[in-house]
C-alpha cells in the first residue's frame, strides 16, 4: 500500500492511469446494475394498454431523473470523507431493487426499476468528484467517458452470453445476476478511486479548488451564469434523450434496420466511438491555456452535433449502410455529449474561478435530460405507435442537430462576452508549474 501511495504522489503515468482505470471500473460497473434488463425483449407483455418494456424504462429513468435532481444538493454539498461509504450503499441498494424485480410477478414488479434508478444518478457525480480540479482532468476522465459509452454496448453482449450459458434464468431474474456478478469488481475500483491523493497546490492554482456548495454559492453562480448554464442543460437535455433512446431501444432499432444483424455489433459499435471520443477529449487535457482549452470543448460539441445529423441525412440518402449509420450517429452524440459532461464545466470553473463543483452544474443538466427522456418516451407510447423506433430516431437526430447548434451559438455569444471581462486572469498559467508535487 505504501507503494501504491508513492507513486501515485510521485510518477504523473502511474497517477493517470490508475485514475483512469478506477473511474471506467467503477461507472462501468454501474451500468452492469442499470442496463442489462434492455437486453431483454419482454415480448407481448403490456401494462396500462403500453408497452411492457417501454414501462420498465420509463420507471427506471424516472427514479434516476429524481436522483439526479436529489444529487443538485447532496453531490454539490458532498465531502471527501463521505464518497466511499456513500457510492457503496447506493448501488447495494439497487442490486437489492433488481433482486426484487425478479423475485415479484409481472407487472407488478415495475416498481422496483424505479427503486433501482433511484440510487445510481448519484454515482456519476461521486466518481468524478475524485477527478475534478486537477491539470489533467480532462485525461483522467477519459474513462469515465469510455465507460459511458462502452458499457451498455459491451454488457449487453454479457447479458446475452450469461443467458446462453444459463438459459433457465428468466429475462426477469437476468438483471440481478448480471449485477451479483459485478459486484466484486465493484467493490475492487471503489478501493481504488479512495487512494486517490487529494488535488495538489499546482492543481488548485490552475484549475481552482473545487468545495462543497453553500446555497448562498449556488445562488451567485445561477445569477451570473443562468443563461449559459440554461442553454447547455438545453443541449445536454436533447442529447440525453437521444443517448438513452437510442440504447434502450437499440435491439428494437438494429431488428428493423437489418433481420440478419450480428448481436456482436452493438459492442463493436461502442468500442469504436469510444476509442474515438478518448483521444479527442484526451487531446483537451494537452491545452492549458483555460480559454482555448473552453473554446476548443464547444467546437468539439459543435462537431458531435452535426456528425450525428449529417450521417442521419447520409444513411436516408443510402450512402451510409446501417453499420456505419448506427456508428457515425453514436459517435457524433457522445463527442457532443461527453464534453458536456466531463469538461466544460470543469473548465468553466477554472476560467472564470468560481466557487464550487462541476457536480453543481452537471446535476442541473443531467435532471432535465432525463425529464427530456420520459417525455419522447411518452409521445413515442401515445402518439407514434405506429411509427418505427428507428425513425423516431431519425426525426429526433434532425431536430437535436439544428436545435442545439442554433443553442450552442447562443452560449458561445454569452461566453465571448464573459471571457471579455475576465480574460486578464489568463496571465497566471504561465506561472504554475508542471510538476506534480504538492
Amino acid at each position: 500500500m505504501k507503494r501504491i501511495n508513492h507513486l501515485l504522489a510521485n510518477s504523473r503515468l502511474f497517477f493517470i492511469i490508475w485514475c483512469m482505470l478506477a473511474a471506467f471500473g467503477t461507472y462501468f460497473c454501474m451500468y452492469a446494475f442499470r442496463k442489462p434488463f434492455t437486453s431483454g425483449t419482454y415480448t407481448d407483455l403490456t401494462l396500462f394498454e403500453l408497452d411492457y418494456k417501454a414501462i420498465l424504462i420509463i420507471s427506471q429513468v424516472l427514479g434516476y431523473m429524481l436522483s439526479k435532481m436529489v444529487g443538485i444538493k447532496v453531490i454539490s454539498e458532498l465531502k471527501a470523507t463521505g464518497r466511499k461509504k456513500l457510492i457503496i450503499c447506493l448501488i447495494l441498494f439497487a442490486e437489492a431493487a433488481l433482486l426484487l424485480f425478479g423475485a415479484v410477478p409481472q407487472p407488478y414488479n415495475f416498481f422496483f426499476m424505479f427503486l433501482n434508478g433511484l440510487p445510481l444518478g448519484m454515482v456519476w457525480g461521486i466518481v468524478f468528484s475524485y477527478l475534478e480540479g486537477r491539470r489533467f482532468t480532462e485525461m483522467l476522465a477519459m474513462g469515465l467517458s469510455v465507460s459511458l459509452i462502452i458499457s451498455s454496448g459491451l454488457l449487453k453482449t454479457t447479458y446475452f452470453t450469461v443467458h446462453e450459458w444459463l438459459p433457465f434464468i428468466s429475462e426477469f431474474w437476468m438483471p440481478a445476476v448480471i449485477g451479483l456478478l459485478f459486484l466484486p469488481f465493484f467493490f475492487t475500483f471503489v478501493w481504488m478511486l479512495s487512494v486517490i491523493p487529494e488535488p495538489s497546490k499546482a492543481d488548485k492554482l490552475l484549475k481552482a479548488e473545487r468545495l462543497p456548495m453553500t446555497q448562498k454559492d449556488k445562488r451567485i453562480v445561477i445569477a451570473e451564469y443562468g443563461f449559459a448554464i440554461f442553454g447547455l442543460g438545453l443541449i445536454y437535455m436533447m442529447l440525453t434523450t437521444m443517448r438513452d433512446f437510442r440504447d434502450n431501444f437499440s435491439v428494437e432499432i438494429w431488428n428493423e434496420i437489418d433481420s440478419h444483424w450480428d448481436k456482436g455489433v452493438l459492442s463493436l459499435t461502442e468500442s469504436i466511438s469510444g476509442i474515438i471520443v478518448l483521444v479527442s477529449i484526451g487531446s483537451l487535457s494537452l491545452i492549458r491555456n483555460n480559454i482555448r482549452g473552453f473554446w476548443a470543448t464547444l467546437y468539439l460539441i459543435a462537431l458531435g452535433l452535426i456528425l450525428s445529423g449529417g450521417s442521419t441525412l447520409l444513411f436516408q440518402l443510402n450512402l451510409l449502410s446501417p453499420f456505419w449509420w448506427t456508428l457515425l450517429i453514436g459517435m457524433g452524440m457522445f463527442l457532443a455529449y461527453t464534453p458536456i459532461q466531463v469538461v466544460i464545466f470543469d473548465r468553466m470553473i477554472a476560467l472564470f474561478k468560481v466557487k464550487g463543483n462541476a457536480g453543481f452544474f452537471v446535476y442541473i443538466c443531467d435532471s432535465a435530460g432525463y425529464l427530456g427522456s420520459v417525455f419522447l418516451l411518452l409521445y413515442k407510447e401515445f402518439f407514434m405507435r405506429d411509427l418505427s423506433w428507428c425513425k423516431v430516431l431519425i426525426r429526433f437526430s434532425y431536430i437535436l442537430t439544428v436545435t442545439c447548434l442554433i443553442i450552442l451559438v447562443l452560449v458561445s455569444v454569452f461566453f465571448t462576452r464573459k471571457i471579455g471581462v475576465k480574460r486578464p486572469i489568463a496571465g497566471i498559467l504561465n506561472k504554475i508549474p508542471l510538476s506534480t508535487g504538492k
